[in-house]
């Protein structure tokens, strides 16, 4: 009788000690299962990262749009509405609606005035200052008559366009504090836009 109940205590101790090691592989297997998941997720998205975001495609030689310009005049109470952080221009109505998305380039380190200002008298076809070595066609002033201007991408002194700079356009703000645009788009405001039209840069 002792004997028997020695054999079944073994027995028992037997199967213990099996599912006791069968579980530890488990847990182990486990372990390594969640930290290969975990790699996995981890590779996934550092994957993700480093897609490229879909950024349109833009083509600073071209209008920003494939429509018409809206017209504005001094009575019909349109403006231009410059967002820095969304790097646009919008032609908006007198109700806020937006009638034209321009892609535009504003000031590095904040450098573009926030507020509500007018188009001035000051306007040209084409400027270039030693002193940053960059340039612009079709300039228009809105502040400080002069000195805060709306213009195409930047050129060389010969009024050549410098295309590394043209490339931010409608992606980073990356000028000395003016409102880059395409060439059309600045020439659109210099020679359509009346002066006395609203700006509100925001």
């Amino acid at each position: 009788m002792m004997k028997k109940i020695l054999r079944v205590c073994m027995g028992l101790a037997l199967v213990l000690v099996i599912a006791g090691c069968s579980n530890s592989k488990q847990a182990k297997s486990e372990s390594k299962t969640d930290s290969a998941s975990s790699s996995s997720i981890t590779a996934k998205k550092s994957t993700t990262k480093s897609k490229p975001t879909n950024q349109p495609k833009i083509n600073w030689r071209k209008p920003s749009e494939n429509k018409p310009y809206p017209k504005i005049t001094t009575s019909n109470g349109r403006y231009l509405q410059v967002d820095i952080k969304k790097q646009r221009v919008y032609v908006m109505s007198p109700e806020k609606k937006i009638l034209y998305t321009m892609y535009a380039s504003t000031g590095k380190d904040n450098s573009t005035p926030r507020g509500t200002y007018q188009i001035q008298a000051e306007r040209g076809d084409f400027f270039y200052n030693k002193e940053s070595k960059e340039g612009a066609k079709y300039w228009t002033s809105w502040k400080d008559h002069g000195i805060y201007l709306f213009h195409t991408v930047p050129t060389d002194e010969n009024g050549d366009y410098i295309k590394a700079e043209a490339d931010n356009l409608g992606k980073s703000a990356n000028s000395h504090g003016c409102v880059r645009l395409s060439i059309p788009d600045a020439k659109w405001i210099n020679q359509n836009v009346p002066t006395g039209t609203k700006v509100v840069i925001k």
